[in-house]
């Protein structure tokens, strides 16, 4: 009773089949395989678009500009009310 056999999951499968339909398992598919095509392209690009920044100044402070996020910090002191 450890392990599941292929009955069990052939059981699971079915009730998922029914409570959810097989069109929205079919784009839930399509959707999760978008997603990691997608992430699979963002990885790419982030490999070849790292050396060019060390290589040019230019691209560096722009993409450290479009990365950044610049906040203000302010002291607790100040805001105290008496």
């Amino acid at each position: 009773m450890g392990s599941l056999s292929i009955w069990h999951w052939l059981i699971v499968l079915v009730i998922v089949m029914m409570v959810f339909g097989t069109k929205k398992l079919r784009n839930m598919g399509s959707d999760l395989g978008g997603a990691v095509k997608g992430f699979k392209d963002g990885m790419k690009e982030g490999e070849g678009g790292a050396p060019a920044a060390k290589d040019d100044p230019a691209a560096a402070k722009e993409l450290r500009d479009s990365t950044t996020i610049d906040v203000q910090a302010k002291d607790a002191s100040n805001h105290k009310q008496g």
